[in-house]
């Protein structure tokens, strides 16, 4: 390849989108670039291509490993501030290759304040052009949707939905929450059924899937180099030229007309920082050459704020088909706070809690707050770019993300000990990601073994299951003191409160005079030529979703914003071997 027009750094679910939209224009010379394994259709692992995601996002061979986050920012007694585990995904296809699989969009009103925040050309109409621009969607073709983009989008038939989502569903109907068909429809609050992207014969769709098609990969436009990792920016000047890469060749600088950072809500930010773009006093006390003095760069990072409550099924209520999605149908309502955004709350129906057979046994109701106001960083620790950044959530310091994530808790806990469902579910409990839940999730043979072990003894327990499940599972914690002790709420929620790996918001867009934007609605990075970011960084508020559709929907979007733009007659050349 002579030249790089675009060089995408990142072959997550934005990255994959761009490669594939900047090389349909044959003039266009593309480079996409990616620290994991390639992903295509014809070899995908089982636990990627599986419906059911319960493996997908803790199989270490797809994930950025040593990667950490402190989590809570909650202001209670002791505050849980131990960095944990946040699985990111190293592979083509990035999230969307270990994620949920949920196809939510947000409401309208997110993307009009995106254009309120000062990220210029953005609205809700703009949104939905492009949502319905990339899906597929098998059961609607109205206004809303669309029938023809590369990512298919489905709900479940009744009769492959669990007898515990449906019933979870009856009883909020019966306590006044109206059931509706279409979660991506009109805004509002009620019960649906979940929108999932997967394919017509039922197994997952990753970016790399839906986008690079082996025709696409055919261009001679086009070259998807993998296991290949990004190590620093290139510079002339205000100007970046490309990216140093590393790869088992070696070292290599890609040179290129303009280079588009997509490496997602954490490592985005880290690699501007690295390369010198950011809060200069930071980066010179790590000895960083500050190439550009951007003080957002690392601000503005964001999540939805998690926590759990579930049930002991008995066989008649569980999932019996393993390979089935799990997250099923949800509810969405609007808190009680003042001012609350419409539909500011999510619950999520889970009919199978985790892939072992303790997590066959319970289903959960999952609540997050959907629309956070809580905001965290990304600091580096070091300017290695062998070392992952600092993350620090800071989840529930916002008091109204906590005040809500409360309210959430006592939903589910009523809904779930509401005694229209007697006979469905059994012992109602809280439930957390700990981190001893998460090594007995860790897929593997001993854990498979003792998992089984002990839903063996919960069938059989009969009258001491409810001991066993606080005595074992809860430690000792029961939703009836939690709910009638509002400092034991706090203290539980406050400290177990988990994100839904949606991490946002570090490169935010935003008019240039806003000292905490860092990229125009286009993506470009303020202040510095030939660099843009595209992926969910840049979202200047989080959308009350799931993040990959709206990434996915950023990527279209500017997508066509850079292909109305000519192609430069000139561009660099790329450089061989450096070393």
């Amino acid at each position: 390849m002579s030249r790089i027009d675009h060089l995408i750094l990142g072959g997550g679910s934005a990255g994959c989108a761009l490669a594939a939209r900047l090389s349909e224009d044959p003039q266009r010379r593309v480079v996409l670039v990616e620290a994991g394994r390639d992903l295509r259709a014809g070899a995908m692992p089982e636990s990627i291509r599986s419906r059911y995601p319960g493996h997908a996002y803790l199989d270490k061979r797809f994930l950025w490993t040593a990667l950490t986050a402190i989590v809570s920012g909650a202001p209670t007694r002791e505050p849980n501030r131990v960095p944990r585990g946040y699985e990111q995904a190293r592979v083509l296809g990035g999230g969307s290759a270990i994620n949920a699989m949920v196809a939510n969009r947000g409401a309208p009103d997110d993307y009009d304040e995106w254009g309120r925040l000062g990220a210029e050309g953005w609205s809700g109409d703009v949104a939905l052009r492009y949502f319905r621009k990339l899906e597929r969607d098998c059961d609607f073709d109205d206004a809303w949707h669309g029938t023809s983009g590369p990512i298919p989008v489905r709900r479940l038939p009744p009769q492959r939905v669990s007898a515990f989502v449906k019933a979870v569903c009856a009883t909020l109907q019966a306590r006044g929450k109206p059931l509706h068909p279409d979660q991506n429809g009109k805004w509002e609050d009620g019960v649906f059924p979940a929108a999932i992207a997967t394919s017509d014969d039922g197994q997952r769709v990753p970016a790399s899937i839906a986008y690079l098609t082996p025709a696409v990969r055919e261009r001679p436009n086009l070259q998807v180099l993998t296991e290949t990792q990004v190590l620093g920016l290139l510079f002339d000047g205000g100007r970046v030229t490309g990216a140093e890469v590393s790869a088992a060749g070696g070292r290599q600088r890609l040179e290129a007309a303009e280079t588009i950072v997509c490496m997602g809500g954490i490592h985005s930010a880290a690699l501007l920082l690295r390369s010198g773009i950011g809060p200069a006093d930071e980066l010179q006390a790590l000895g960083i050459e500050a190439r550009h003095d951007l003080p957002g760069v690392g601000r503005n990072l964001m999540e939805h704020p998690l926590t759990a409550v579930s049930t002991y099924l008995p066989p008649g209520s569980r999932l019996h088909d393993l390979d089935e999605h799990h997250d099923q149908a949800l509810l969405r309502y609007t808190s009680s706070i003042a001012g609350a955004p419409a539909g500011d709350m999510h619950v999520a129906i889970i009919g199978r809690t985790a892939w072992h057979a303790v997590g066959q046994r319970m289903g959960t109701l999952l609540v997050w707050v959907n629309k956070s106001f809580s905001r965290g960083t990304v600091k580096l620790r070091s300017a290695d770019p062998n070392e992952e950044p600092l993350v620090d959530f800071r989840l529930l310091s916002d008091p109204r993300d906590l005040a809500r994530l409360k309210e959430g808790f006592r939903v589910a806990a009523e809904t779930l000990s509401d005694r229209r469902l007697d006979g469905v579910r059994g012992t109602v409990f809280p439930t957390s990601y700990s981190e001893r839940v998460r090594r007995v999730s860790a897929p593997g043979s001993w854990n498979a073994f003792q998992m089984r072990a002990f839903g063996f003894m919960l069938d059989r327990a009969g009258w001491l299951r409810d001991a066993l499940v606080h005595g074992v599972v809860t430690m000792g914690v029961r939703i009836d003191g939690l709910l009638a002790d509002d400092a034991k709420l706090t203290e539980f929620v406050g400290n177990a409160v988990a994100g839904v790996w949606h991490a946002s918001g570090t490169c935010r867009m935003g008019a240039a005079s806003d000292p905490a934007a860092v990229t125009d609605g286009q993506g470009r990075v303020h202040g510095v030529d030939g660099l843009r970011v595209c992926d969910s960084s840049i979202m200047p508020s989080i959308p009350r979703a799931n993040t990959n559709m709206p990434t996915l929907m950023l990527a279209e979007r500017i997508a066509d914003l850079i292909r109305e733009v000519p192609v430069g007659a000139q561009a660099p050349a790329v450089a061989q071997a450096a070393g």
